[in-house]
């Protein structure tokens, strides 16, 4: 699906930058907003199809957001995905333009589909993914560099930071469904929101803990870079049990959903369990 999106006739771009694109986009990855968008969607009932778009769009965002993530600018990282980062592959000056590429191209996805509320679906993901979400908790990240912030303030960082998107993905599948009520939007925003906090509290530790070979970028690099994580902050047990608790969490939130939320469930449990 996403190579589709991604072709020479869906996407007429020149060779390079489309190649940049691909990729960034299509050279590994867990897939986890997608997956999250197709759960959500299947939880209240939405036609696959239905759920494609938004799936492919919030997938094409955040690899934007590794694209630049990884610039010499940013957090300066030169492996991604067990490969070079796409600076380093194409040079900085393709790396920027391939990710405001991918990120317009999300936004057209959305705005093209024939599914439900298309300019509503743009309005959420834009919003996850500007300056009150993941983009304004890239600039906190960068800002706290060699500081200390509490577990309140890293708490709301990260829920910009990677929590925005997730939540994101979750909401625009289940919208795919001409039957979700208000309370199954509400109970899938607050699981996704406690998934999305776990997911970065064992990205940390697994950055921590981990080899660049198992987790496919370069290891030990918030220490070496001073930034404030969980890890550094709670200690790895203390952050691997809060992370257990967001996963409870996230379970008891899918209960008003119904009993097509298991997918959900599993992936919430593979989150805090993975150990890459």
């Amino acid at each position: 699906m996403l190579a589709a999106q991604l072709s020479n006739d869906a996407m007429p771009a020149p060779a390079r930058l489309r190649d940049a694109m691909r990729y960034a986009v299509l050279g590994g990855g867990k897939r986890v907003r997608p997956l999250l968008a197709y759960a959500a969607g299947e939880a209240v009932g939405a036609d696959p199809g239905n759920v494609d778009a938004p799936a492919a769009a919030v997938e094409l965002i955040h690899a934007y957001s590794l694209i630049h993530d990884d610039l010499p600018c940013m957090d300066d990282d030169a492996l991604r995905r067990g490969k070079p980062s796409c600076h380093v592959a194409f040079g900085e000056a393709i790396a920027v333009l391939a990710g405001d590429a991918l990120q317009a191209r999300a936004f057209a996805l959305l705005a093209q589909s024939q599914v439900g509320d298309p300019a509503g679906a743009c309005a959420l993901l834009a919003e996850a993914a500007g300056a009150s979400g993941m983009a304004g908790g890239q600039a906190i990240d960068l800002e706290a560099t060699g500081r200390t912030l509490d577990l309140t303030e890293l708490s709301a960082m990260h829920r910009m930071k990677t929590g925005a998107l997730i939540r994101a993905s979750a909401r625009l599948g289940a919208r795919a469904s001409s039957g979700l009520s208000s309370t199954q939007d509400a109970a899938l925003d607050e699981y996704a929101a406690a998934i999305g906090l776990a997911f970065q509290i064992v990205d940390d530790c697994l950055d921590g803990e981990g080899t660049g070979a198992r987790i496919g970028k370069t290891a030990g690099k918030d220490a070496a870079n001073a930034k404030p994580t969980f890890l550094s902050l709670l200690g790895a047990s203390e952050a691997r049990a809060r992370a257990e608790a967001l996963r409870v969490e996230a379970h008891n939130a899918l209960k008003p959903v119904g009993d097509r939320s298991r997918r959900l469930a599993e992936i919430a449990d593979w989150i805090v369990a993975r150990e890459f």
